[in-house]
């Protein structure tokens, strides 16, 4: 299956917007038993596709059920209207299914691993990499798109790195705000046991910079100060890893202007899905989102004043 076009490196967001970002805007990653029901006996734990001569595979870390979806989507809006959008998709109100998807993409010279799950008790990312027939030795780059606990939480194993021969890669906006003083005391010390001590190993990208060759870093603010997503391309076809730009295929792809409690500047947030999802949907490039329905993988078509998801079905076996 090709997927042919052509996509211009474009800053889609280049500030923070003011951003205040408190306890209370951060993703809570308590350990249920719904987590660990999503890591066993529920089907495979990785899909493997090609992108020209890359494979791009994505990982089921683990997934959770979670009460209140509109205190999470939706904050800007009326509960009648989050009810009618949900009934409409099939959806209920009163509860709604989280995955977490770190993705791997083989360029045949690194493999290249970008985010690393929760971690712990919480993450699979071993086990799905051992289904997908990696090993963490053989990863060669650590891609971390922000620093959110669901995408760093793997770094570190009890034994020291998790990945022992990779170096890492992050936004530098990212990391700065992080390990700055403005950071908020609740991810800064996770972030100070689990990043801080790989930094001599990392390099630090702004928008346009390459990880390796075929992998470009593309800015969408507004998730974190310095969320970054990244194009895949290889032999004139391509995929874009939104990371957390929406974190769900309706409540926040469907209605991008639909605030997200995670989103630490919501104004930015939604600019960024609306500049980088109408880039998609306008030059019809697949995508992975972290946190879509396993396998996480898809498209998205203009819709009104919104967008469609169109999850992938059999177009990467042709």
């Amino acid at each position: 299956m090709v997927m042919h076009s052509s996509l211009s490196r474009r800053t889609l967001m280049t500030g923070t917007g003011g951003l205040v970002l408190g306890a209370a805007a951060l993703p809570t990653l308590a350990s249920t038993s719904a987590q660990a029901a999503g890591h066993a006996g529920h089907g495979p734990l990785s899909r493997s596709i090609s992108i020209g001569s890359f494979t791009v595979v994505t990982l089921l870390d683990g997934a959770r059920n979670v009460p209140d979806p509109q205190s999470i989507f939706g904050m800007n809006v009326s509960p009648e209207e989050f009810a009618s959008v949900s009934s409409e998709n099939f959806l209920p109100v009163d509860q709604a299914r989280f995955f977490f998807t770190p993705t791997l993409v083989d360029t045949g010279n690194d493999v290249v691993l970008f985010d690393t799950g929760n971690g712990g008790e919480n993450g699979n990312l071993p086990a799905a990499l051992a289904d997908a027939g990696y090993a963490p030795d053989d990863v060669t780059v650590v891609v971390i798109t922000h620093m959110h606990p669901d995408h760093i939480g793997g770094l570190m194993a009890d034994d020291g790195t998790a990945f022992p021969n990779a170096r890492y890669v992050t936004g530098s906006v990212e990391y700065n705000f992080w390990t700055g003083d403005n950071a908020p005391g609740q991810l800064a010390g996770m972030i100070n046991a689990s990043v801080v001590p790989l930094a001599e190993q990392m390099t630090f990208l702004d928008d346009g910079a390459s990880v390796a060759s075929g992998i470009t870093a593309m800015a969408a603010f507004g998730h974190t100060p310095g969320h970054m997503t990244y194009r895949i391309e290889s032999e004139g076809q391509q995929i874009h890893l939104i990371a957390d730009l929406a974190n769900h295929y309706v409540w926040s792809l469907a209605y991008p202007d639909w605030e997200v409690r995670f989103d630490a500047d919501k104004a930015a947030a939604a600019a960024s899905r609306r500049a980088v999802l109408g880039m998609l949907a306008a030059d019809r490039i697949p995508f992975i989102g972290y946190h879509m329905p396993f396998p996480a993988l898809g498209f998205v078509e203009a819709n009104g004043s919104g967008f469609r998801y169109v999850p992938a079905s059999y177009q990467f076996a042709l």
